[in-house]
């Protein structure tokens, strides 16, 4: 009898144990793929400010794409570029979210800004094309060649994802390479310019001003072994440029260095609201300070390492939330007006490349949205993708607005609205607000800090 008890016990033990599992909920897995591909132009090839005379260091897209049981996947991706505007951003999302077999507005494009990479708008280009100018600014073939490297890559990647268990957070402060651009006067107003590079002697003796000294890292694990670190800097990302050498500067020289100290792990840097900062106090134009500003950013990138903070992560604590917005225009942006200048034979070809560009954002901006804005949530950590060149007002703003979370901001998504100041920006003058830099009207704070903080609540709801 006591060994027929014992069979019976073993039995019902067995047969609960097998309906608390298959009644249990599963964490559903998360799996991350890796994309690096070649986004150098061609000797002669356009970009920013002159034709490609040399390759001082290649440029790359780079990204990673994070798939799920029961959400689509959601694809980051950084270029070496300086920008990619207007009917750019549809195209690149379009492209890679069919390679990733996911919807575009799950996907986020940002350049990093360097000024001695290439631009992206194939609308502009071909309104140039029907004015005699084009393949001098833009090139289209080469952007889709990019684009279709780029997609090969997803689609080979996501054969090779790897799983996800853990999350990582870090950040540290990098010194002497960031400083406001904007010095005020005693009347409140821009006084002076400091620019990404100074040899003045009271723009450089002026204080660092506003900006974020932080490098941000958040980096995925395979239990100990890192797979990915997302890096987060506000600065312009130049020390010198203008004359044709294409190299990924002083930000990716920095983000190769990290890749080639963590092997295991991709490294993918995203410029931050940098639109007002650069490292100008720090910067003399030398040729010789570039890999000087690039070890500075490199040791702050391995102080944050060093200080990684690591958290399990499940599906059921990751959300991705994108809104499509209709940045208020500026109003003294005139479809007419700006015609005429990109029809007239006598304007300057640098004019006339800059009225097709505002011609397209005015075009976009007469529909129901003309950019896109998301965040990404992983457990206690919210990513924000934004257009333009934004203000670092704005992201100090976001991480005040949620002070118990990991807060990043990656800018230079749609760059066709150009640069994004604060309302008070606008009345203090200063390049970046004037009316040749910035399509957005001053009502841009106000509503895009009420967007900020809608999508933050909305990827925390359950």
């Amino acid at each position: 009898m006591r060994f027929n008890f014992w069979l019976l016990s073993r039995s019902a033990l067995s047969c609960l144990s097998f309906f608390l599992m298959m009644t249990a909920p599963l964490s559903a897995e998360i799996k991350i793929a890796k994309f690096n591909v070649n986004a150098t132009p061609e000797i002669g090839g356009p970009v920013a400010y002159a034709s490609v005379r040399s390759v001082q260091d290649p440029l790359s897209a780079r990204g990673i794409v994070l798939t799920f049981d029961n959400q689509k996947p959601v694809v980051l991706c950084a270029i070496d570029w300086i920008g990619i505007y207007n009917s750019g951003q549809d195209i690149w999302k379009e492209k890679l979210a069919a390679a990733a077999g996911t919807t575009s507005d799950r996907v986020a494009v940002h350049g990093l800004h360097q000024h001695d990479g290439a631009r992206c708008d194939f609308g502009t280009e071909e309104k140039l094309q029907a004015v005699g100018l084009g393949g001098m600014f833009f090139d289209n073939d080469f952007c889709l060649e990019t684009i279709e490297r780029v997609t090969a890559a997803i689609k080979t990647s996501l054969s090779e994802a790897e799983a996800v268990t853990h999350i990582g957070t870090s950040k540290a402060k990098v010194e002497k390479v960031a400083s406001n651009r904007r010095l005020l006067g005693d009347d409140g107003k821009v006084k002076m310019m400091r620019w990404s590079s100074s040899r003045d002697a009271e723009a450089i003796a002026a204080p660092e001003g506003v900006i974020d000294p932080f490098v941000h890292q958040v980096s995925f694990w395979n239990s100990e072994t890192p797979l990915a670190v997302l890096s987060y800097y506000a600065t312009h990302p130049q020390s010198h440029y203008g004359k044709g050498d294409v190299t990924c500067e002083f930000v990716g020289i920095a983000r190769n260095d990290r890749d080639k100290e963590v092997p295991s792990a991709l490294h993918v840097h995203f410029t931050g609201a940098a639109g007002n900062v650069a490292a100008g106090k720090y910067n003399d134009a030398s040729p010789e300070n570039r890999p000087v500003l690039a070890e500075r950013l490199r040791t702050g990138m391995e102080s944050a390492w060093s200080g990684v903070e690591k958290q399990p992560i499940t599906e059921e604590e990751c959300r991705w939330v994108a809104h499509k917005v209709l940045l208020p225009i500026s109003e003294d942006r005139n479809e007419k007006e700006l015609a005429n200048i990109l029809n007239d034979d006598s304007a300057s070809d640098r004019a006339r490349v800059g009225a097709a560009m505002k011609l397209s954002w005015w075009e976009r901006s007469q529909t129901e949205w003309n950019a896109e804005i998301s965040v990404l949530r992983l457990g206690n950590v919210q990513i924000l993708h934004m257009p333009g060149e934004m203000f670092v007002e704005y992201s100090l703003a976001a991480e005040k607005m949620r002070p118990e979370h990991f807060v990043c901001m990656a800018a230079y998504g749609q760059g066709g609205c150009s640069y994004i100041g604060t309302e008070i920006a606008y009345w203090q003058g200063g390049y970046e607000t004037g009316k040749n830099a910035s399509s957005v009207s001053p009502d841009v704070e106000k509503f895009l800090m009420k967007e900020i903080e809608t999508l933050l609540t909305e990827s925390e709801a359950p």
